[in-house]
């Protein structure tokens, strides 16, 4: 069966993203405490900013509107349903995410007074799978967004979030849980999950 030309590949953008906006909103307005801990500072909400300008706002004007039309690439059926694919998987961890953490999630840098290390459910087998879903709902906006400039804003934007914060996350947590996260860190990959070899 033959997919509709490359504006339902927009549609399916625009709904994967309507979605993700959801569940970041529910969850942001359950976790609305003060925080005892914060390291958010400039270059950490420049890089909220950037992520958001990459990954939702700039795609969203580019399917909907006119712009950067030199960038723009062929839409494969193919594209079109793995686009899909990784969006909904992306969404399902995405989701799982903000719900193991519960009220530790913060947007920033922050940690609560009563903050405690979360090693269960999608943390169990990596330690940072809300940016592991960053990088699959890149991919998903990559295969549906037909413009090379917006289709890997996502990612790139991504990219240079994980490796500016990525250390100073790793570090506040040390900092906050000692010996307990250097062991949670040397059993469970960060991103990807860490093969575990069996006793022979």
């Amino acid at each position: 069966m033959h997919l509709p030309h490359p504006s339902f590949a927009a549609t399916l953008f625009l709904v994967f993203t309507a979605a993700y906006l959801a569940i970041r909103g529910v969850f942001a307005r359950r976790t609305r405490r003060a925080k005892a801990v914060s390291r958010a500072d400039l270059r950490d909400r420049l890089l909220i900013l950037l992520v958001g300008a990459g990954q939702v706002a700039l795609p969203c004007i580019v399917v909907t509107q006119p712009v950067l039309a030199f960038a723009s690439r062929p839409q494969p059926d193919a594209c079109t349903l793995f686009g899909a694919v990784a969006m909904l998987a992306g969404l399902r961890l995405f989701w799982r995410s903000h719900a193991d953490l519960g009220e530790s999630w913060s947007v920033t840098l922050e940690l609560n007074a009563d903050h405690r290390l979360v090693t269960e459910g999608a943390y169990r087998h990596v330690r940072h799978p809300m940016y592991a879903s960053f990088l699959v709902l890149g991919t998903g906006q990559a295969l549906l967004v037909a413009n090379w400039i917006a289709g890997l804003a996502g990612l790139a934007a991504v990219a240079l979030l994980m490796a500016v914060r990525l250390p100073r996350e790793e570090a506040m947590m040390i900092d906050r849980f000692g010996d307990q996260y250097r062991d949670y860190r040397r059993r469970v990959g960060a991103i990807l999950p860490r093969r575990r070899l069996r006793a022979a």
